[in-house]
C-alpha cells in the first residue's frame, strides 16, 4: 500500500494532556456470512464480546488501533460489519492490513465518521506511525523501503515526540516455530532502522494471536491477543490455545512511558 494523500498525518486531541489512552484489537478474522467460524469460534461473537468489554473495561479511550486481518475473506460484507460496529464504539479508530486482508477493498468499505486511513497520528506528546508489512498473496510480511522512508519521514518530522510504531506481522519472534516462519522475514533490518531513533518508545503488533511483551533498550516490543481465535504459545506446530479472546489497552506518558495491559473476555 502506498502512502497516498489520505494517509498523511492527522492531528487528534487527547483527553488528558499527559496520558493519551488507546486500545488495540487485532485479528478479527471476519467472514462475510455472519454465521461462519473460524475453528470452531463465531467471529462475529467474540468480536462483539471484545468490543464491549473495552466500553465497559477501558473507559473513553483517545483512539483504536486495529492491527490487521480484519476480515478472513477480504469481503465487503466482512468490512461493512465491522465498520458499522467501530464506528458504533464512538473511539476515532486507524487501521493497518492483515496478511488475509483485501487492502484495496479495506480502503473503500472500512469507513465511518469516527474511522480514518491516515498512517501518522500526532496526539499530545506522542505519534503514531503504522506500517504496511504485507505481501499480496503471502502469509509472512515485509516492511518495504518505501513503509521504511515513510517511517523515518515521520519521526524526522517530530523528533520532539515519542513514536508508537504498529505493524501487523512480529517484530520478535514469539517462540511458537511455526507461526515465525510466517512472521516478518526482514525483522532483523526493521529493528536496525528502529535503532536509528532514539524516540521510540513502543513496537505493537498482531498475527500471532497470543500475547508477549519484553522490553529490549528502552523499547517495550508487544503482540496482542485476537479478538476471536488464540495460538497456543511456545507451540513448534499449529495448536490453538485454551486463552480467550481479548485485546490490549495502552497508556502513553508524556514522559516516554508506556503501561499496558491485556484484557480478556473470559465469559465469552
Amino acid at each position: 500500500m502506498s502512502n497516498t494523500a489520505e494517509e498523511k498525518n492527522q492531528q487528534i486531541t487527547a483527553t488528558e494532556p499527559d496520558i493519551v489512552s488507546l486500545v488495540q484489537i487485532t485479528d478479527c478474522h471476519i467472514f462475510a456470512e455472519a454465521e461462519n467460524c473460524l475453528q470452531g469460534v463465531n467471529t462475529r461473537h467474540s468480536f462483539e464480546a471484545v468490543s464491549k468489554a473495552v466500553i465497559e473495561n477501558s473507559g473513553h479511550p483517545d483512539l483504536l488501533l486495529a492491527t490487521g486481518d480484519l476480515s478472513q475473506d477480504g469481503s465487503t460484507e466482512s468490512y461493512d460489519y465491522l465498520a458499522q460496529k467501530i464506528d458504533a464504539m464512538g473511539v476515532v479508530t486507524f487501521w493497518l492490513p492483515g496478511n488475509h486482508d483485501d487492502s484495496e477493498t479495506l480502503q473503500e468499505r472500512f469507513i465511518g465518521q469516527k474511522i480514518h486511513s491516515a498512517k501518522h497520528v500526532l496526539i499530545a506528546d506522542w505519534q503514531i506511525v503504522l506500517l504496511d508489512s504485507t505481501i499480496r498473496g503471502e502469509v509472512h510480511g515485509r516492511v518495504s523501503e518505501t513503509q521504511l522512508d515513510f517511517l523515518h519521514d515521520c519521526l524526522r518530522a517530530h523528533p520532539e515526540k515519542h513514536a508508537l510504531v504498529c505493524l501487523h506481522h512480529q517484530a520478535l519472534d514469539t517462540g511458537s516455530l511455526w507461526i515465525d516462519q510466517k512472521g516478518l522475514h526482514d525483522s532483523d533490518q526493521l529493528r536496525e532502522n528502529i535503532a536509528r531513533h532514539d524516540n521510540i518508545r513502543g513496537v505493537l503488533w498482531g498475527h500471532v494471536h497470543q500475547e508477549t511483551r519484553q522490553s529490549i533498550g528502552g523499547i517495550e516490543w508487544m503482540s496482542t491477543p485476537s479478538s476471536c481465535v488464540q495460538f497456543k504459545p511456545d507451540s513448534k506446530e499449529f495448536a490453538i490455545g485454551n486463552e480467550a479472546p481479548g485485546y490490549r489497552h495502552l497508556n502513553l506518558y508524556a514522559d516516554g512511558r508506556i503501561t499496558t495491559r491485556v484484557h480478556r473476555v473470559d465469559s465469552f
